[in-house]
């Protein structure tokens, strides 16, 4: 990894990029091209061969930012989901009397509640063992669950305010944009799966044979091994 000043030689800068909805040739991204770039040995960040371990140190922290935001927008939404339902009356009574309105407002509240736990779990964890590496797998975890919360609790929450959700007067597209941002931010969702699919396969083992461990005419065989002769007693008791 290297730290490389923007007037070095062969750092093409081609455009500002934002993101949707900004101006074109806008925006706090940029596209730049790198042509034979050369830099001094003081350029180098760390040490040779530690560019993954520097990454994921600053974007392990990063992604548990991300999550603390995220549980914020959907608190967010979930109050002004909960203020339609109490103000909103449609068919002779109010939103929030509707079977279909609690089930926006019951799920979003669990979905939430389970994430903000996850999160605090996590957040914890790094504190607990100053190892990044050690707490890995939940740290993805969040990452994963994370646009799913923000955009499920959003789109109840546009859905609940009809047409004015979906319009230019309330916040919630650019909130939803936020999900499909933080779906892809420090690295998309599919690899983050990917990660704590194989940290959790860390901690099992392949059964041994042909039968799953837990099958259960083994497991009958197994007991009958294991205290066959206790019954052999019993039934020479009777």
């Amino acid at each position: 990894m290297f730290l490389v000043p923007t007037d070095t030689p062969g750092v093409n800068i081609v455009r500002n990029v934002g993101l949707y909805g900004e101006p074109m040739n806008e925006g706090f991204h940029a596209l730049i091209h790198y042509e034979d770039v050369r830099m001094p040995a003081d350029a180098l960040l760390g040490g040779e061969g530690q560019a993954f371990v520097i990454a994921q140190t600053r974007l392990g922290g990063g992604r548990i930012h991300h999550a603390m935001r995220t549980i914020g927008l959907s608190q967010k939404a979930i109050d002004m989901m909960c203020e339609r339902a109490l103000s909103r009356e449609t068919q002779g009574s109010l939103l929030a009397d509707k079977q279909f309105v609690q089930g926006y407002i019951a799920d979003s509240y669990a979905q939430l509640t389970q994430f903000r736990l996850f999160v605090l779990y996590t957040a914890w964890e790094i504190d607990k063992y100053n190892d990044y590496k050690r707490v890995r797998k939940d740290i993805a975890a969040v990452k994963v669950a994370m646009p799913k919360v923000l955009h499920d609790v959003v789109q109840r929450a546009m859905h609940l305010h009809g047409a004015l959700g979906i319009s230019n007067e309330m916040p919630f597209f650019g909130m939803i944009h936020g999900a499909g941002v933080m779906g892809l931010a420090d690295g998309p969702t599919e690899v983050h799966k990917v990660t704590v699919a194989r940290q959790v396969l860390r901690d099992y083992r392949p059964s041994e044979g042909m039968w799953p461990t837990e099958w259960i005419p083994g497991k009958i065989d197994d007991a009958k091994a294991k205290f066959g002769h206790l019954l052999e007693l019993e039934v020479g008791n009777l």
